[in-house]
């Protein structure tokens, strides 16, 4: 197993030297990770009760560990809403999942754009967590 990393964030400064919001060393990923479709089968809100008896993708368990261990920060990000909470940790505590935090209320639907001042890496799950790889991909960005 690796060596933890420092997770602490750490002071940022714009270009004309002003304090900006602190941010984790650059060797720190912050992974917001899916539930939904993604560490398990895809389970629509409308039927909680399959929320707490569905089975973890074996590789989403393993690779989410093992990149909580290497020191990254796991934070859940889900449609799932408040009143699946409950129901949401236990699964994730019952199968061994090591996780700082869970974000409920992702906007459902797909065809997410995600506009930040910081810089968002996005990976499309498509049905198997390996390690990641670098792949050189068209996307839009703002124009000068």
């Amino acid at each position: 197993m690796s060596e933890k990393k420092d997770q602490s964030l750490h002071a940022a400064f714009n270009e004309k030297g002003e304090t900006i919001s602190p941010q984790l060393p650059e060797d720190v990923k912050n992974f917001l990770i899916d539930i939904d479709g993604t560490i398990c089968d895809d389970i629509p809100n409308e039927e909680p009760e399959r929320m707490l008896t569905c089975m973890p993708y074996p590789d989403a368990l393993r690779i989410c560990n093992k990149w909580y261990d290497e020191g990254h920060v796991i934070t859940f990000f889900t449609s799932r809403t408040e009143e699946h909470r409950a129901v949401t940790e236990e699964w994730l505590d019952k199968h061994n999942f090591k996780y700082h935090g869970i974000l409920f209320g992702k906007p459902r639907g797909g065809n997410y754009h995600w506009i930040d001042n910081h810089i968002v890496k996005a990976t499309r799950f498509k049905g198997k967590f390996t390690d990641l790889v670098v792949e050189k991909h068209e996307i839009e960005v703002f124009k000068d």
